[in-house]
Formats: C-alpha cells, structure tokens, sequence
C-alpha cells in the first residue's frame, strides 16, 4: 500500500502556514490539538515545521517581543518527507527509527499534500496485515476457491 491510499486522511490533518507568520498564529492552530504545522514560502513550498515543542522551547523562553517572532525563526528545516507513491510500510519504519510521529506528504515541487501521522500508517499496515489474514484463512479453508 502506497500513502497517496491514504490521501483522504493525509489532506484532513495538513494545516499550513507562512514562514513570515508570527509564532502566536502556529500556538493558535496546535492548540486546536495538532501536532504539526507545515511552513510554506510565498509559492507554497515546504520549506520547514513548526511542532508544539518549537513553540514551548521559544515561548518558555520570552523576553520582549521574542513571543511574536517569525515562525521561520524557529521552524525545523531538516524535515523527513515522503511522496504519494512511497510506500507506507517504508514510511513507517523511517519514522520508528527516527521516532517522527508526523510526516509531511509532498508532491515533487515540495508542495504539501498531507500529514501523514503515526497512527495513521499504523492503523493502515494492521488493516493490510488482517485483510492478508483473511485472505490466506479463506485460502487455507478452501472459501471462495472451488
């Protein structure tokens, strides 16, 4: 299973923003309860992230008009990406290794696509993983094969 399977999900958790917004518009939108938010240039590339992390390591730190500084100031620009095509199994051992819940999905021109989550890709291998199951009980128990 490729990730663009799970595009519908992917598309529903992706929140963008400028890398010239104030760091208090990226507090608003994970207050909301997301994770991740994704950087966009003025041509709507990735360009990097900002977690609630980035955000707490800034703000717990405050002094004057720090709180209001560009998220490009603190946004992580070493970012793990995958494309539509790439497999999810694939996927989901690079984040386990590097212990990344989130994944930005880009296209070629790095435009975002989706978010990939954890519990998404999860989610999707143990669906793969039983309907396998299913298939080969039905296999072995002779179903579906006469």
């Amino acid at each position: 299973m490729n990730v663009e399977a799970l595009a519908a999900a992917t598309r529903q958790k992706l929140v963008t923003i400028s890398s010239d917004a104030p760091l208090i518009e990226a507090a608003k939108v994970l207050k909301s309860g997301l994770d991740l938010v994704v950087v966009c240039n003025a041509e709507h590339q990735l360009v990097g992230v900002v977690s609630k992390t980035d955000v707490v390591e800034r703000i717990s730190s405050c002094q004057g008009s720090s709180c209001t500084c560009a998220v490009a100031t603190v946004m992580t620009t070493d970012v793990l990406t995958c494309g539509p095509g790439d497999s999810v199994t694939s996927v989901w051992e690079i984040m386990r290794a590097r212990a990344v819940k989130n994944v930005p999905v880009v296209d070629v021109q790095r435009h975002p696509a989706g978010l990939l989550t954890a519990g998404d890709a999860l989610q999707a291998l143990l669906n793969e993983t039983s309907s396998e199951e299913q298939i080969m009980r039905d296999y072995v128990m002779g179903f579906g094969y006469r």
